[in-house]
């Protein structure tokens, strides 16, 4: 089932998601949309705890399975407890990340297959999102911001994989695109920044415009 308002935003490491999502807050602000923003995993203090554990350069040792299912119990807290309740309030939900990164990640670039992560996280199947915007960004591009990143310290555990997985995160989300092209839109991240924030503004306005009075 899709949760109309909704939002999600996709794409692997150092795709400009943050970049995406600060911009379409501003214009929200603006237009005066009631909204909440908020990202996976994280957003509340359990689901941000959990986040922690999954991203700490500490935890090399962590197997596929802990990781899946560490992801779908902050999915599950972080669902339960914001943004269920927001979308019920009438709110638009952006989120950054959703259920389509664990099949990425999880199910397809670490083998665990796409149809345990589906089953892992079958409750999240009743909350999909109304869009799911995918921003691709190829993993040579990826990498050169990475190595930025990484010289100002702020790289994670998933940071620091090696190219290929990177190579079949990406693989896993041209996959996860033919699994649901209905619900998601994608983007191509290899533009100039700008161009892809102005894009993905105007993909969003368009889907809530039909049941939002953005002149309000």
């Amino acid at each position: 089932m899709e949760m109309k308002g909704f939002i999600t935003f996709e794409g692997g490491e150092c795709s400009g998601k943050t970049t995406v999502i600060n911009a379409i807050t501003k214009v929200f602000e603006e237009k005066n949309i009631d909204f909440i923003s908020t990202r996976e995993p994280g957003g509340i203090r359990i689901a941000e705890d959990i986040r922690n554990i999954i991203l700490d350069v500490k935890n090399t040792d962590m197997t596929p399975e802990c990781e899946a299912l560490l992801y779908a119990a902050s999915r599950m807290q972080h669902l339960t407890q914001k943004v269920i309740p927001a979308i019920n309030s009438g709110k638009v939900v952006i989120c950054d990340r959703f259920l389509d990164s664990s099949l990425a990640y999880q199910g397809y670039a670490r083998g665990l297959g796409m149809d345990k992560i589906l089953k892992i996280n079958s409750f999240a199947l009743d909350y999909l999102p109304s869009l799911t915007i995918f921003i691709d960004v190829t993993p040579e591009v990826a990498l050169k911001r990475m190595s930025n990143k990484d010289r100002d310290g702020k790289c994670d555990r998933l940071d620091q994989e090696k190219i290929d997985f990177h190579q079949n995160v990406y693989a896993g989300y041209h996959k996860v695109l033919e699994m649901y092209p209905e619900r998601i839109v994608r983007v191509d991240g290899n533009k100039p920044l700008d161009e892809v924030v102005n894009d993905c503004i105007d993909i969003v306005l368009k889907h809530i415009g039909s049941w939002w009075n953005l002149g309000r």
